[in-house]
This record gives C-alpha cells, structure tokens and sequence, in this order.
C-alpha cells in the first residue's frame, strides 16, 4: 500500500468527523438566519466554538448503559452506524484522482450497500434497549429505511443507464455536456427526497419524534454512545449530499475554480438545502410518510426508469 494510499485512509474519517462536528454549529447559525434570531454566538467568534464546548462537554458526560439492556448489542449499535457510514465515503471521489477507493467499478452499489447496513444500527438500538419507545422507534426507522432504500435504488437506475457505468467518476465524466439533473429531474426528486428519509432528517424524522417517542430508537443512550448515532446523522447527511453532487450536479466539474472547491461548493449548498427543510417544514404523520414512498415515489421512480430507458433506445436505433 502506497504512503498517499494510507493516508488517505487515515485523514478521510477523522476530516468526515470534523466536517459533522462543525456542521452542527453551521446548522444552528443558518437556522437562526432563517428564522430570524439568534443562534450560537457566546462561545468563540460568532459561537463557532459552540461545537468545540458541546463535544467536550458530552465525553464527559457519564456513559451509562441500562440494567435491562441487552449490553452487547447495546454498545454495538452506535458503532455499527458509525462505521457504516464511515466505509461509504471511501467509494465517493472529491475529484478524478482523490478519493480512497473512488474508481471503483461497483462505487455506487457499495455506498448503496452500506447505507442498507445502517439499519441495522437503529434496528439493534432500539431492540437492545428493551424498552417499549425505543422498540417502536426502531421498528419505524427499519421500515422507513429499508423502505425508501428501494426508491433511492430506482431512481438513480437512469443516471446508470445514462452513464453507462456503476463506477462513480465514470458518471461525473459522462456529464461533461450536461448535468444529470436536467435529463433526470424526475430521479433526482426521487433521490433527495429518499435521501432525507434515509438519514431521518426533518420532515421525516418519524423514527426520533419526540411527540410520541421521547427520543426514538435512542432513547436509553447517553454519553459519547448518543454522540456517536448524532455525528452518524451529520455525517449521513454529507454523504447523500455528496452523492447528489457526484450523481446530478456534474461532482467536481466547473469553470475556473480547482474540482476540489467545485465539489465541496455543490456539497455544502445541497447540505444547506437539508438544514432550510428543517426550518420550514413540518412533520408528517407516519402513515403519510409510507404513503409518499410506495404510492407516489415508487410508481414516479419506476417510469423515470422505462422512459430512460425508452429514450435511450431510441437514440440508439
């Protein structure tokens, strides 16, 4: 293994662990920008400390796991979803020559497959704890999860299709003319809206829904265990928003700035478009939520795919 290799593989977790950290002080700053008041701004210059001071405070917090809890499993569970999420970013490329293992030729299925894996995280939580609220928290995130897997794996089926490839950069080349969002808006529409279910952001954090579950599937964790699933949804949320970039946004392609800038710019704005739908959205009913996916996203996603296809061929004959 080359030196460029290793490090690549030691800097790329710790800086997706910094970026999530920090994205919890940028989301409270653009909140409060949206909604007209203040947000962190005691701690540091224009409370960009704040993050620093909240990840302090909970590695001191104490770690205390439930007697009736399943021990094992319990401790597992944020582990899972952490490493999960963190195997995913080594399929994504920053730019044609950065990225651990961005030329890979199934890029796409594994990230997909790893984000799968996550549901065992919060189904494991939520079982382990052996309480009723965070069972049924569980439960909700396994079929929300598992359920828009299925929509997030259709729609992006035209922009394989398109591309030709499963391999992530062969994608970003093939939109050298123009950017997949065009072509596939309909998928795209599919993908975002998948992708906020996915990481059970807000509008869709049924699975967390403090109204009827306190805190859903973690509910029983404390200390660094909960800090571990709350930098696992930051970080979630960097990564579909990378994958938005790299699938619709033409990745690291761009007039006079360096790729690297181009990526991290289309990155941060789809991030700033997640936090925006937690400022001014609310939260649906449960069985409105399934309703969304299987009646509407999966028939729009299924004719995204035949008329892909459709077009395709015509062209070809």
């Amino acid at each position: 293994m080359t030196y460029p290799a290793l490090s690549a593989i030691i800097l790329t977790p710790l800086v997706i662990l910094g970026l999530a950290t920090v994205l919890t002080w940028v989301e409270r700053r653009l909140l409060g920008v949206w909604q007209d008041r203040y947000g962190p701004n005691r701690v540091g210059p224009g409370g960009m400390f704040q993050a620093v001071a909240d990840g302090t405070k909970i590695l001191f917090k104490q770690d205390w796991i439930p007697p009736f809890a399943d021990r094992g499993i319990f401790v597992a569970a944020p582990a899972i979803g952490m490493m999960t999420v963190l195997l995913a970013f080594a399929a994504i490329p920053l730019t044609m020559g950065t990225g651990i293992a961005g030329d890979m030729n199934v890029g796409l299925l594994f990230i997909l497959g790893m984000m799968g894996l996550g549901v065992y995280a919060v189904v494991l939580a939520g079982w382990s704890s052996n309480s009723k609220y965070a069972l049924l928290g569980g439960m909700r995130a396994a079929a929300q999860m598992i359920s828009y897997e299925v929509f997030m794996g259709l729609s992006v089926l035209g922009v394989v299709m398109m591309a030709g490839s499963f391999n992530l950069r062969a994608i970003v080349a093939a939109q050298a003319g123009v950017w997949f969002i065009i072509p596939q808006c309909l998928g795209f529409g599919v993908f975002m809206l998948a992708g906020i279910a996915q990481t059970h952001r807000l509008p869709f954090d049924l699975p967390e829904g403090e109204n009827e579950l306190g805190a859903g599937f973690h509910t029983e964790y404390s200390g660094m265990k909960f800090g571990m699933f709350f930098i696992a949804e930051y970080a979630g949320i960097i990564l579909v928003s990378s994958l938005v970039t790299t699938l619709y946004l033409g990745g690291w392609r761009g007039p006079f700035l360096p790729p690297a800038v181009w990526s991290a710019l289309k990155t941060g704005g789809v991030v700033a478009f997640f936090i925006l739908l937690r400022a001014g959205l609310p939260r649906p009913r449960y069985d409105q939520l399934m309703a969304l996916g299987w009646k509407i996203l999966l028939p729009l996603s299924l004719f995204n795919v035949m008329a892909t296809g459709t077009i395709l061929m015509l062209r070809a004959s």
